[in-house]
């Protein structure tokens, strides 16, 4: 597959995981997190704020590959 298509199709896998990731985190911080301590929210939201990075690096690394 080159590597246009595999970006093509990459941006929308990243675009249905944020769909998806951003209403789960924001009812997360809603239902618990509001009501901490605010260094406690604080790191929460940094934690909610890179996480989703994580799960998509392999994504990301398959769309980035050379052409064979």
């Amino acid at each position: 597959m080159r590597r246009r298509t595999r970006t093509f199709l990459g941006t929308f896998g990243i675009l249905a995981f944020v769909i998806v990731y951003a209403p789960l985190a924001m009812a997360l911080a809603d239902s618990r997190i509001s009501e901490a301590h605010p260094a406690i929210q604080t790191v929460a939201y940094c934690i909610l704020g890179f996480a989703w990075i994580f799960p998509l690096m392999p994504l990301i690394r398959w769309m980035e590959r050379p052409d064979r």
